[in-house]
């Protein structure tokens, strides 16, 4: 079974190109939805998060508000997306390691993909066969982050360079990348170049 990741900046459409993969018949998971699962109450995770950034990050049901939770981090002097990360990046990766192992179990010849973020910043890219970067013009991440949150361009830039800041950039993604996914263009383009990688994946 071969391990991939597949990685990109904020709003670049690492989910699209998931998307596209599993269609193919790569097992995806995305590690967005583990976080997710493991910020849920009763989670080792949950407990953890509220215990560092205080009952304050919290809805009235008790669940977290993850936009709450990303503006405290981010927001705060010195930052603290380090401290966030540091909770839920082993427990994340730690979930994934056992999808990938139920992976191989059902389909040894497989391809199991996880869809991530911070791949190489949270030093996962050790663990995997094969790496995937996907890229767009930085006007477009502004432009996709303002369509997807429903917010005003400048409100979009100033939250994608915020988030921007806590990952990579993309030239140190693409030297570490062995294929890029350019989804720059129309999703028939991006859509050829997975396509393309995929073929090379089954080899």
């Amino acid at each position: 079974m071969l391990k991939v990741g597949l990685t990109g900046g904020i709003a670049a459409g690492k989910s699209v190109v998931g998307e596209m993969f599993a269609a193919l018949g790569a097992h995806v998971i995305q590690a967005d939805e583990i976080s997710h699962q493991l910020m849920q109450p009763g989670e080792a995770v949950y407990r953890e998060v509220v215990a560092h950034f205080g009952a304050e990050i919290l809805n009235p049901d008790g669940t977290v508000n993850r936009a709450r939770l990303a503006e405290l981090a981010f927001s705060s002097k010195p930052s603290r997306v380090q401290e966030l990360n540091q909770i839920v990046h082993p427990a994340v990766i730690r979930r994934e390691e056992d999808w990938m192992e139920e992976v191989r179990q059902h389909d040894p010849h497989g391809v199991a993909m996880v869809e991530a973020a911070l791949i190489l910043e949270a030093g996962m890219a050790r663990s995997l066969d094969r790496l995937v970067v996907v890229t767009c013009r930085p006007e477009q991440r502004i432009e996709r982050w303002a369509r997807r949150l429903k917010v005003d361009e400048e409100t979009a830039r100033r939250e994608v360079t915020r988030r921007m800041a806590a990952q990579l950039p993309d030239e140190e993604k693409i030297k570490a990348a062995d294929y890029v996914v350019d989804n720059s263009g129309s999703l028939d383009e991006t859509s050829r170049q997975v396509k393309e990688i995929y073929s090379k994946l089954l080899v």
